[in-house]
């Protein structure tokens, strides 16, 4: 039985609970089941100098790791190329 009516209200965790536990053992109840896969992390060479350099400013950051402080970084940069790219895009079918 899946309630609907509380659907657009805000449930409590025990409602929750108590749902999930009715549900349990009903495969009606339940969507089909979707299967997730882990990302394979990504290794990136770079010269050692700049690894160096790199660390340093990590730990100028307070970051727990030069990794997590370079997928920062990165994850900034490519966001910004990717605004880039779309206003340029926009820009050009605008014009053309």
């Amino acid at each position: 039985m899946i309630m609907k009516s509380k659907t657009r209200q805000n449930l409590s965790e025990q409602e929750i609970d108590q749902i999930v536990v009715t549900q349990a053992d009903n495969d009606a109840a339940w969507g089909k089941p979707i299967r997730v896969r882990k990302t394979q992390p990504a290794s990136l060479s770079i010269p050692a100098e700049l690894a160096a350099r790199a660390a340093f400013l990590a730990q100028i950051h307070r970051n727990k790791s030069v990794e997590e402080w370079l997928t920062h970084i990165i994850q900034e940069r490519v966001e910004l190329e990717e605004a880039a790219f779309a206003g340029l895009k926009h820009d050009l079918t605008k014009t053309g």
